[in-house]
């Protein structure tokens, strides 16, 4: 197997400054990922539609991830990692610039596809770039701060956005997305170093991934293991409405509580990814399985269920783990495998809130999203043991990967 320096081979400017820039990036995307959610009754009631039609505004996004994520990387294999970043993030930012002058339903629809193009492309790109900074002892922790960026706005974004469209408007909301994005088109044009594309980089190389076992077998653990989680977030709100009884003003606390858990698990998870990654994983897995069994417990009680939901929160730092895992399996074709990786969890995102809305319609109530969470993440772990034994198999456990 091809021999990987241990040290970065491209030298920044400052990889901490770097890491910013792209968690910039990452805290626009996951603004406009989550809070088109919370504007959904504004843009719902300003275009003339139900809020079940107005819901496909959301899955067209999810449907734009999933497709762009493998077409831009492919297409875009020959091209350098910065020029692509910028040539992302522009798309992105201009598709979500336009999306605040919608004239209508139906164009809001095509233009949030379009916006969600970039999304994955940009993520597996980003975090190539951010392992590439730094010593292969310190990968994981590289792809954490980068998404940090993410989980921050799941505290702040979000809510601002959320506030933006209730005080002067929805489209407010998605104008505030579009400048963080060109805020990151600067930065990374400042401070990204300036390496030339991958010798030999081609988009047959990159299809190579899918030619890889352990590839599909990581995409499957967190496409059916992050289900968990999104199956009991999806239903959070209605549960504490319905069963806590909490309070209008104090259902987004609790849901800020959900990204803090995030937040901290992108933080401390990393650092033991960086030493044990697959125990790590699995260990995730567990303490996923563990956390959303305990909702019918604790759902009861508003400090009990606050509790609950920072333990799950935690549990979302498995994206990190799983990226820098999908750099090793994918070899030389790390591009694609890492942008698939974001087609993987928004599978999860459809799928968790499909099984937990299945439970619920049967009668099951609305803690029936735990149990059906913690057979999820169960499945998860099964596939990544799976995917352990194979390892196993094939001469032990492959080396770590340089990006």
């Amino acid at each position: 197997m091809t021999r990987f320096p241990s040290r970065p081979k491209a030298a920044a400017r400052s990889p901490g400054l770097v890491l910013f820039a792209l968690a910039i990036g990452a805290f626009a995307i996951g603004t406009t990922e989550f809070a088109t959610m919370s504007l959904l009754p504004y843009f719902a009631a300003d275009l003339h539609v139900d809020a079940p039609t107005a819901g496909h505004v959301i899955s067209a996004y999810a449907l734009g991830v999933v497709v762009g994520a493998p077409i831009l990387t492919v297409l875009a294999a020959r091209m350098a990692r910065r020029t692509l970043l910028l040539w992302l993030m522009g798309l992105f930012s201009l598709f979500n610039g336009l999306c605040a002058f919608a004239p209508s339903y139906h164009w809001l629809l095509l233009l949030r596809f379009l916006s969600g193009l970039p999304h994955g492309a940009y993520f597996g790109i980003a975090a190539l770039v951010a392992v590439s900074l730094v010593p292969l002892n310190k990968r994981s922790q590289a792809v954490g701060r980068m998404f940090l960026g993410l989980t921050v706005a799941t505290i702040i974004g979000v809510p601002f956005a959320n506030w933006l469209g209730h005080a002067v408007g929805w489209r407010w909301g998605f104008a505030l997305v579009a400048l963080a994005g060109v805020l990151t088109v600067i930065l990374v044009a400042l401070l990204a170093p300036r390496a030339p594309a991958e010798p030999g980089s081609s988009p047959l190389r990159e299809l190579g991934a899918l030619r890889q076992t352990q590839v599909w077998l990581t995409l499957a653990t967190g496409a059916i293991g992050f289900g968990g989680l999104f199956a009991v977030y999806t239903y959070l709100a209605d549960t504490l409405m319905q069963v806590t009884h909490a309070s209008p003003q104090t259902i987004p606390i609790v849901l800020g509580v959900f990204g803090v858990g995030m937040t901290v698990g992108n933080i401390v998870v990393p650092w033991f990814a960086d030493r044990a990654l697959m125990r790590t994983a699995a260990g995730l897995l567990v303490w996923s399985a563990i956390a959303t069994a305990l909702l019918p417990l604790t759902a009861g009680n508003i400090w009990a269920v606050s509790a609950n939901v920072f333990l799950i929160g935690i549990g979302g730092a498995l994206g990190t783990v799983l990226q820098t895992r999908l750099m090793d399996v994918a070899r030389d074709a790390q591009g694609l495998a890492a942008a698939l990786n974001h087609s993987a969890f928004n599978f999860a995102n459809a799928l968790g809130p499909l099984l937990g809305g299945m439970a619920i319609a049967h009668g099951l109530g609305w803690t029936s999203t735990g149990p059906v969470g913690s057979l999820l993440a169960l499945g998860g772990l099964a596939l990544l043991l799976a995917s352990v034994r194979l390892d196993r198999s094939r001469r032990g456990p492959l080396r770590p990967a340089r990006a």
